[in-house]
């Protein structure tokens, strides 16, 4: 069914003349007996009486204003669904735990008037193809790992440097320790039995493993973070990397040691992504939060050399 047909019908019924309905609607008298006379065809019925005065509605016409009028309407939410500024900004943030969350918080403080969608997709592929599609507005991601490079029509813009900390439990041989230096960790278990392989995650511990000589375990099921500190807790072998942002909380009992890890110290880098033709009015707003709140690790500090540069539209190049 024609919408214009459609919303010329509710004109002239409202307005009770062809002539006024065509002036309100700034088109010719011509073009609205056009359409009244197709809509017609289509529903089979004759919509309008010719009276003295003007156009009324017949009895059909009658039965089927309010309709179009939910016509009218029904399009009008499709359309404001999908408009500029008319529905929230999706964000995906990968796990409600870490930086990109805390960020994303952060930025609703500073912002509460924006209205959020806070997605969790957990890979990469996942992530691109939604912000390609629209489904997401931006991702916070660790980009571009190796045999992944980002796609032309999609920009990366680096937020964040995450410190990453050593988690031990009582009983493990660094648990006294105030930091421990990265080459130290050699020989010793590392555990994460949350690395998906393929994801960029999964390339930025084998890259950290292969130039340090660390032992980075994901054997096992996941069965997430309760289960990952009850082991470290429990288990004298095992220590795990967890990002300094990352907000976890525990029995007292369980005597976890939270420790830095220096010389280098090795930072998981967040970058913002999205489409470059996004044309999302909150995006400028989010971006100059992020700007302005950026972290870059201190000089010296450790990232694969695939990871983006710092800067806007970010390329894969040594942290600077």
């Amino acid at each position: 069914m024609d919408l214009e047909a459609v919303r010329t019908y509710v004109a002239v019924a409202e307005a009770g003349q062809f002539q006024k309905a065509a002036t309100d609607l700034a088109i010719t008298q011509q073009a609205v007996s056009k359409r009244i006379a197709g809509l017609e065809r289509d529903l089979g019925v004759r919509l309008f009486a010719r009276t003295p005065r003007g156009a009324e509605p017949t009895v059909d016409g009658q039965a089927f204003l309010p309709h179009a009028r939910e016509l009218l309407r029904a399009a009008e939410r499709a359309a404001a669904s999908v408009r500029p500024g008319g529905r929230p900004l999706r964000v995906d943030v990968i796990n409600s735990r870490g930086a990109a969350s805390r960020l994303m918080r952060a930025f609703h403080r500073a912002h509460p008037g924006v209205e959020l969608d806070i997605v969790m997709l957990l890979d990469i592929e996942s992530a691109v193809a939604a912000l390609r599609s629209g489904a997401v507005d931006a991702s916070f991601r660790a980009v571009a790992a190796p045999g992944l490079p980002l796609p032309e029509d999609l920009t990366a813009t680096r937020v964040v440097d995450e410190p990453l900390d050593l988690l031990t439990g009582p009983g493990h041989a660094l648990a006294a320790a105030r930091s421990v230096r990265l080459a130290d960790l050699a020989g010793h278990r590392i555990w994460m039995p949350g690395i998906l392989p393929g994801s960029e995650w999964g390339a930025y511990y084998a890259a950290l493993a292969a130039e340090f000589g660390l032992t980075i375990e994901s054997t096992g099921p996941n069965f997430g973070s309760d289960a990952l500190l009850d082991t470290i807790a429990d288990t004298p072998a095992l220590a795990t990397f967890m990002g300094e942002d990352t907000r976890l909380v525990w029995p007292t009992t369980y005597g976890l040691r939270r420790i830095p890890v220096t010389d280098p110290v090795p930072v998981y880098p967040h970058s913002l992504l999205q489409h470059r033709d996004n044309p999302h009015p909150a995006l400028p707003a989010l971006h100059a939060h992020l700007a302005a709140a950026a972290s870059p690790a201190a000089p010296g500090a450790w990232v694969p050399d695939w990871v983006p540069n710092w800067g806007p539209n970010c390329v894969p190049g040594s942290a600077s």
